[in-house]
């Protein structure tokens, strides 16, 4: 087997690891409706299952990247792997739904443990000049993932019932752990890492303050919870720590979790600047979707699920060739044509957004968002890893991972706000108002693209010898 060879196999295997991390983000939408229903509760508690996930996977994505840094990436892959496909089981078990947070939380932290590490070893396995197809089969998984989530949980809710949208988990993760023991080598940098646990407190709970008052807001009527505690006092406290996080990030000199350095080099900055908009974008409106098609137009949720598959394969069918066309032109404007697409089909879907449409309707807005992340993912990951030099991919890769995470987390707990209404009329006029969100801010990333300064040249600090595939198995 060639050297080359080697490389793809095992890139195989950590993508099919990603594969299942990603597409849980998405599966869960289409069963929104479902599990408030077989679990009598209401849709601000079951997006707490979404929401839960993103904010566990988002908080440990940076020290992980330095755990994979310090004991091997292969090691710390495998432990996300067994932790995730373990939780999976966990999820489809569950009774209640206390219960099914609880173990969402624990599968979100297994999806942080592996993410990083499929974008550090890229680096590893591929040299530079043939990094753009290794990103663009990555960026593929990425996208494919989050939009075949929903058709994929659409069967599985409407034949076997929600728990089987966590129980199909088990064997994907179980062949992607025999292929990663096989095929990955143990590389091993031997950075010997400290961990910033200040920093990791400071930014983990200011994240959930923050989301908990958004996504409840609405409930407590942006009131009192209690003791006299309020809405705004959760957020402001939250946006407090962060704020305190960053200046102690700022402030520690030996190895903070952020190194704040790495917002020097402008194309790394912007790059994750839009990787926070993806986020946003993508989560928001596959659950507003989930939740439009079935709740209002009354569709079973295998038939929502299919209604969105025009979007996967489109989507499925352009990465490769982004990712390919990215090593010839800038990625730039790659990436600018993306979510200028996404942003243009989620306008057309929201134009035909009416409590009697077609399903029909929908299909030429989605087949442009289809279009339009095909184009995203995979040009964006080039153009923002590749802006760093070499001693700091690992912590760009881990930003940058927790920074579409993020996205994520506030997507979903802005449009659980939004959508509280139980009339068809009310919900659609609450979704249709919903859809706005993704729409400002896919046009707040394209700005961002826009100011980039990415063109066909040699990468900030590049090795002028890259590594090779020298570890042992």
């Amino acid at each position: 087997m060639t050297a080359r060879t080697r490389s793809w196999s095992a890139l195989f295997a950590l993508c099919l690891g990603f594969f299942m991390v990603m597409l849980d983000v998405g599966i869960v939408n289409i069963a929104v409706p479902s599990m408030v229903r077989e679990l009598g509760t209401d849709l601000t508690t079951v997006i707490w299952v979404t929401s839960v996930y993103l904010l566990a996977y988002a908080v440990p994505i940076l020290p992980a990247g330095r755990m994979g840094d310090r004991f091997g990436p292969k090691r710390v892959f495998v432990a996300g792997l067994l932790v995730f496909t373990a939780a999976s089981l966990w999820c489809g078990l569950s009774g209640s739904v206390e219960t099914l947070i609880a173990a969402r939380a624990v599968q979100g932290f297994g999806a942080a443990l592996l993410t990083p590490q499929t974008t550090a070893f890229i680096t590893h396995l591929f040299p530079p000049d043939q990094r753009g197809p290794a990103m663009g089969a990555w960026g593929s998984v990425a996208g494919l993932a989050m939009i075949t989530g929903p058709v994929l949980g659409g069967v599985l809710v409407d034949q076997l019932g929600w728990e089987w949208i966590f129980f199909a988990n088990v064997p994907v993760g179980l062949l992607a752990l025999t292929l990663t023991v096989f095929l990955v080598p143990d590389w091993r940098p031997g950075n010997s890492h400290r961990f910033d646990v200040p920093g990791i407190l400071l930014f983990g709970a200011g994240l959930v303050c923050v989301v908990f008052g958004v996504q409840n807001g609405q409930t407590y009527d942006w009131g009192t919870v209690g003791a006299g505690i309020g809405i705004p006092h959760i957020i402001g406290t939250g946006l407090l720590l962060l704020g305190v996080f960053v200046l102690w990030q700022r402030a520690d000199r030996r190895e903070p979790l952020l190194p704040l350095r790495i917002f020097r080099h402008r194309d790394f900055s912007l790059g994750a600047a839009s990787a926070v908009a993806v986020g946003f974008a993508m989560t928001s409106t596959l659950l507003l979707l989930a939740v439009y098609v079935q709740s209002v137009l009354g569709l079973s949720p295998a038939d929502a699920g299919l209604l969105i598959a025009p979007l996967a394969v489109v989507s499925g069918s352009v990465a490769p060739f982004a990712g390919r066309l990215s090593d010839r032109v800038s990625p730039k404007y790659l990436l600018m044509f993306g979510l200028l697409s996404l942003g243009g089909g989620l306008g057309v879907v929201s134009l035909v957004i009416i409590p009697a449409s077609s399903p029909q309707a929908l299909i030429p807005g989605l087949l442009l968002c289809g279009l339009g992340v095909g184009f995203t993912f995979s040009p964006m990951s080039n153009v923002t890893l590749n802006a760093v030099e070499r001693s700091l991919v690992g912590s760009a890769s881990g930003i940058f991972n927790t920074a579409r995470q993020v996205g994520g987390v506030l997507g979903s707990a802005a449009v659980g706000v939004l959508v509280q209404a139980n009339e068809p009329s009310a919900l659609t006029d609450a979704i249709k108002t919903a859809f706005l969100l993704p729409v400002g801010v896919l046009l707040l990333g394209l700005l961002c693209s826009a100011g980039m300064r990415a063109g066909r040249r040699r990468p900030i600090g590049q090795d002028r010898s890259p590594d090779r595939m020298t570890a042992t198995r």
